[in-house]
């Protein structure tokens, strides 16, 4: 449908040297830079604009996806080292919510429309999505939401609130769950909607974080016109539709590429700021090093045995609970590296208090990893459901 040109098959030490030789020219100084200070879940966008138009361009946006539409036929050996040699040169960390998730969820379940539609848009970056699923409320136990979507003359209405919705200040698209109607069961009258944001009667508010960031939104919707067009699935059968693009979502939102970003951070913190306690931090990290090998591994296992549009419900779980309570640690790890420097974050500009900044903001930015796409308390749940049953 929309195929770009793959890479001729090769051993890994040829896709290396391929991945390097792209990476050293359009990696500039700047690009790297925003990288480097990426404490979030995702760069300064306009570096991600670029990184993204830049991997666009060259047929590597869509690793995951089928080549009929614009994916690169790479292994899951392949695309792990992808996310590894993006994190080792530093590479923007992409808003990319469209590329991840609502991507491959049309591919599996959208009309043919809605591909034609929203995939090139998703692939070249003209369209950002943001996700409209948690209310106050409504978060874990996402089923108890209230946003409500009336039918009338070809549309729905969608009136309501959503909350700690990451990127819609930035986002000109979003993919929401409203409740079109009610039964005995609270999953049912939930409809899967693909909304404008330029769309008359909404608003969104930033929420500033722990760490200054505004990454999260409140958006109100009032009277909000949706065509019927823009449903995916049936109505009142979005839950089903909702599962399966979470299951998707929380097998990406926190890869082991973004778990070397941090591991690589804390290393250099040690090297720089470990002072007397270098030795200890050093061990310290060989630990944190073999849960994160561990981890990819186990990554790699789940990736080669699903198809590209999801891993099971269980696999998910595990991923997403391990992968946020890894990042966690080695956030941790990082703010003890930088010692006292991180109390000083404050103080006046040095290349010391930097260090020290940085480490804080990405110590705090991390506390949401294990609440976020469900708490790890609520995965554990299910995990364990599932072993039971």
């Amino acid at each position: 449908m929309i195929a770009h040109s793959s890479p001729p098959v090769m051993d890994d030490a040829g896709f290396v040297r391929m991945l390097r030789e792209f990476f050293a020219v359009a990696l500039t100084a700047d690009l790297r830079e925003a990288g480097r200070d990426t404490t979030g879940v995702h760069s300064e966008i306009g570096a991600c604009r670029v990184w993204h138009r830049r991997l666009y361009e060259r047929g590597w946006i869509a690793p995951a996806w089928p080549v009929a539409f614009g994916g690169t036929s790479w292994s899951p050996a392949q695309r792990l080292i992808f996310e590894r040699e993006c994190a080792a040169n530093d590479a923007p960390v992409l808003f990319a919510g469209g590329v991840r998730s609502l991507g491959p969820l049309l591919i599996a379940a959208g009309t043919p429309e809605q591909q034609r539609r929203y995939l090139p848009a998703i692939l070249d970056g003209s369209d950002l999505w943001c996700q409209g699923f948690s209310e106050t409320g409504a978060g874990s136990d996402l089923a108890a939401l209230q946003t409500r979507a009336v039918a009338a003359d070809g549309h729905y209405a969608v009136s309501g609130s959503k909350i700690w919705t990451t990127g819609a200040h930035i986002a000109n698209r979003m993919f929401c769950l409203a409740r079109t109607a009610r039964g005995t069961k609270p999953q049912y009258g939930i409809t899967f909607l693909l909304i404008d944001m330029a769309s008359e009667g909404i608003t969104v508010k930033p929420i500033r974080t722990l760490s200054g960031d505004f990454e999260f939104n409140e958006v109100l919707f009032d009277n909000v016109r949706v065509p019927f067009a823009n449903r995916v699935g049936e109505e009142n059968d979005g839950w089903s539709v909702a599962k399966h693009l979470m299951r998707l979502a929380r097998g990406n939102n926190t890869t082991s590429g973004l778990l070397w970003r941090a591991h690589r951070k804390t290393a250099q913190t040690i090297d720089s700021h470990g002072g007397t306690a270098r030795a200890q931090l050093r061990q310290e990290l060989h630990s944190l090093t073999c849960e994160l090998t561990a981890f990819e591994m186990l990554e790699l296992r789940v990736l080669s045995r699903r198809h590209y549009d999801g891993v099971g419900s269980v696999e998910a779980s595990m991923l997403k609970t391990l992968a946020t309570e890894l990042h966690q640690k080695l956030a941790v790890h990082l703010l003890n590296a930088a010692g006292i420097a991180a109390a000083a974050s404050g103080a006046t500009p040095s290349p010391w208090t930097e260090v020290g900044a940085f480490a804080s903001r990405k110590y705090l930015a991390t506390r949401a990893a294990s609440i976020y796409s469900g708490t790890n308390e609520t995965h554990r749940n299910l995990i364990a459901q599932r072993l039971l049953s």
